[in-house]
């Protein structure tokens, strides 16, 4: 971890505990070592720095390549170690960097939602994520985050101090089995790897004794 990712990682820490009552339930479950897809449901902005402060390693992130475009990102942006991605279209270099940072043992950070929800629910994923999976055979630890919808929805120009949990979900490991593609259609297989994703992320819910303390929880 560079100096600059610790910081503002160290900041990140702090801003979420003092403004957002920021917990992480069931940390135990967090693969701190080896190739690992972090897979989240995405609301906010917020999203990639509270998903990477739920790991002691510093994993990699995804964002606009556009982002390159302003000098102080261009310069800063290496440090937070992103991976840039063309949304215009399929960005294969972006593929394979994904791809080459799993091989080399590193964890990435994969929204499989491709873009913000507009009203906080769970939407239908890329076929994407499911690729990756079936190219890297990479261990999936799925998450999902609660509140920051409620603390900044896309398109907000404002900021609530709304309670956030994070609920990592046990990893899921996949076979050799479970990657061959059935009748040899590959895009099926990436589907099907998808959709277990996403359905281990909209299971995950805050436990029992979290609930009250979550929606008592006051305003800041």
């Amino acid at each position: 971890m560079n100096f600059v990712y610790y910081f503002f990682y160290t900041l990140s820490k702090i801003l979420a505990h003092a403004f957002f009552d920021f917990r992480v339930i069931h940390p135990q479950r967090m693969i701190e070592s080896g190739p690992l897809i972090l897979a989240a449901n995405h609301q906010s902005y917020f999203d990639p720095p509270l998903a990477g402060i739920c790991s002691q390693r510093a994993i990699f992130f995804l964002a606009r390549r556009t982002l390159y475009s302003v000098p102080i990102l261009r310069k800063l942006l290496p440090y937070f170690q992103i991976i840039p991605v063309d949304r215009d279209g399929n960005d294969r270099h972006a593929l394979k960097n994904i791809i080459q940072r799993l091989e080399q043992g590193h964890g990435v950070l994969l929204f499989p939602e491709g873009t913000r929800s507009p009203d906080g629910n769970i939407q239908s994923a890329q076929s994407g994520i499911g690729l990756i999976i079936a190219k890297t055979k990479a261990p999936v630890l799925p998450l999902r985050l609660f509140g920051v919808h409620e603390a900044f929805p896309r398109n907000a120009k404002t900021i609530n101090f709304h309670p956030i949990r994070v609920v990592l979900g046990e990893p899921i490991y996949f076979s050799e089995a479970e990657l061959i593609a059935p009748e040899g259609n590959n895009r099926l297989l990436y589907q099907q790897l998808t959709n277990r994703v996403m359905s281990a992320i909209a299971a995950l819910k805050l436990p029992e004794k979290e609930i009250e303390t979550y929606e008592n929880s006051q305003k800041i």
